[in-house]
């Protein structure tokens, strides 16, 4: 889906997590379960300005909707 057609469809926060994730149910305060989710942590260890990122890859994730920050489409790499 291109960007241009989420920004006509979206109407409401939501509608992004409708539109650009695979999702497998959500509610209004924002908990998520998420199917076949790939979680990228970054990292920037003491003493060095070297940025580390991890990936985990998780068949089934349930993330609890106060610990949601940012909701994005993923980057075309």
């Amino acid at each position: 889906m291109s960007e241009t057609e989420v920004k006509q469809t979206s109407s409401e926060p939501l509608d992004l997590i409708r539109l650009l994730l695979d999702e497998q149910a959500y509610d209004s305060h924002c908990n998520i379960v998420l199917s076949d989710a790939i979680e990228t942590i970054y990292d920037i260890e003491e003493g060095s300005d070297e940025l580390k990122s991890t990936t985990k890859n998780s068949e089934i994730l349930f993330v609890r909707g106060d610990s949601v920050i940012l909701i994005s489409s993923p980057s075309d790499e």
